[in-house]
């Protein structure tokens, strides 16, 4: 009986350190799915049937927990528009279009009204006027956050000056801001669904769902167990006898 190969202790080495990576990665995908997981499960609790929007101030939103569902008396501002740039939805790019709503204190606050396809063409933006109607009105949503980009290369402010609607892509609350002529409060609400002067408003928790992150954590233990099976094969295969 042939003797067995001595163990390749590079190989060896190699091997542990790429499981010992695989391993932890899966487990942070996993970590990751239960913490998304949790934010579904929150965000289904803002939708159950008999959920009562409380009524809240400007300087309130910030101070909510997010998805908390909120109703607030206002002007929509039909004229300092922002279009955010570079969000799709189920393939085909578009805008978010976010609207302030204009509080009887003099405060505002950002009212996301949905999400809006391109045309195509970035010199013509879709047409996000609507009549403000004669005086305040009551509106529902929950408190939501701007979309973040994947990376920071996406961030892009609005011009400081220029024609309205403002295009912009992945901005902070402060980049916003700056373009109003008006005091901007923190905080965002995502207008209801069945509000009439918001666009395609399929709401839901930022980043991916649970079962993404648990279906990516299951594929990186696999290349762990990967990394065993290759080690094994080529440390012990023996050689064919001459």
């Amino acid at each position: 009986m042939p003797p067995r190969p001595p163990v390749r202790w590079p190989y060896l080495v190699l091997t542990i350190a790429a499981c010992a990576l695989f391993v932890a990665l899966g487990r942070w995908q996993w970590s990751r799915g239960e913490h998304r997981a949790a934010q579904w499960r929150e965000f289904a609790a803002s939708e159950a049937p008999g959920e009562v929007a409380r009524d809240a101030t400007a300087a309130e939103l910030a101070a909510l927990p997010r998805f908390t569902r909120v109703r607030l008396r206002g002007e929509l501002d039909p004229v300092h528009q922002f279009l955010i740039d570079n969000i799709s939805n189920e393939g085909r790019a578009g805008y978010e279009v976010l609207t302030p709503l204009r509080l009887a204190d003099g405060s505002a606050v950002l009212v996301d009204r949905g999400w809006v396809p391109g045309s195509g063409y970035r010199e013509r933006l879709p047409d996000v006027a609507f009549d403000a109607g004669a005086g305040p009105r009551t509106l529902t949503g929950r408190t939501g956050a701007l979309p973040v980009a994947g990376v920071a290369a996406g961030h892009v402010p609005p011009p400081a000056d220029g024609p309205w609607p403002r295009v912009t892509s992945f901005p902070t609350h402060e980049d916003l801001a700056a373009a109003l002529p008006f005091a901007l409060a923190p905080g965002v609400v995502l207008l209801d669904a069945a509000d009439p002067q918001g666009y395609l408003r399929n709401w839901h928790p930022p980043g991916l769902e649970p079962a993404r992150h648990y279906a990516y954590a299951v594929q990186w233990w696999a290349f762990a167990a990967l990394a065993v099976v290759i080690f094994v094969v080529l440390n012990f295969r023996r050689k064919p006898s001459r």
